[in-house]
């Protein structure tokens, strides 16, 4: 069955909480709330997690290179907590304050020692179409699973046509949710294409009309799969970018 997840970021305590009570009342479709763990904002990914519980299911994502691979893992007893049950991996940029510790591991590292501490979490690794090659980030993408991951969260797609790519080149059976979110100003674009390397049609506009109908084809194309969608607003009300569509 198709799971359909917003991404909500924790700005702060009092905007989270609104976000996810608006989520609630008014996109019936959303089942699950998924938090990116941001070093410039205080709230840490799982904690913003519990708000959402237990309403929603939840998946806070963890970066790899901040957690001592020598000391407890810190957010285990508030997972357990709450019934949080799923968590998303990603190896995570380095800071802006170059005065933050981090560890020298990536994903793999910490999705290996999730299945070995906490095998009771079901835990997604990242797919990112744009970083490397389409051989490369698969066989990145194969050691995560050999580590014990059980599906993939993608970055954002734009493009219908790379979507059935990648569906073709993931072995069958894999949890996938695949991602879209919302860019609707030039610069955005720009950003996503210069910096991120994204893919567009040609007939992409940075509007929110052409964003609500490459959401409800995203949606479709997950459901025809019995995979997972997720949409990540940015710079747009929730309500505004899924309403009448979740």
């Amino acid at each position: 069955m198709t799971r359909v997840s917003v991404e909500l970021v924790p700005r702060s305590r009092s905007g989270l909480r609104a976000e996810i009570a608006q989520v609630a009342a008014a996109l019936p479709g959303v089942d699950t709330v998924n938090i990116p763990d941001l070093t410039r904002y205080s709230l840490r990914s799982w904690l913003g997690c519990a708000f959402a519980r237990p309403g929603h299911r939840t998946v806070p994502h963890l970066r790899a290179v901040d957690f001592n691979p020598r000391e407890p893992l810190p957010f285990l007893g508030t997972l357990d907590e709450h019934g949080i049950t799923e968590v998303l991996v990603v190896t995570g940029d380095a800071p802006a304050d170059m005065s933050a510790r981090v560890y020298d591991q990536d994903a793999v590292d910490l999705i290996r020692r999730l299945h070995r501490e906490a095998p009771h979490l079901t835990v997604y690794a990242g797919l990112d179409p744009y970083r490397q090659s389409f051989v490369r980030e698969r066989d990145y993408l194969d050691r995560k699973l050999d580590a014990g991951a059980a599906g993939f969260f993608t970055q954002p797609f734009f493009d219908l046509r790379l979507l059935d790519t990648w569906a073709d080149l993931l072995p069958d059976g894999t949890d996938v949710w695949w991602g879209a979110t919302s860019i609707l100003t030039e610069a955005s674009f720009n950003y996503w294409r210069a910096r991120n390397h994204a893919v567009f049609p040609r007939t992409f506009t940075p509007t929110l009309d052409c964003n609500r109908a490459f959401a409800r084809d995203l949606l479709t194309f997950a459901r025809d799969r019995q995979q997972h969608a997720y949409f990540m607003p940015v710079k747009v009300n929730v309500l505004e970018y899924l309403g009448g569509i979740l």
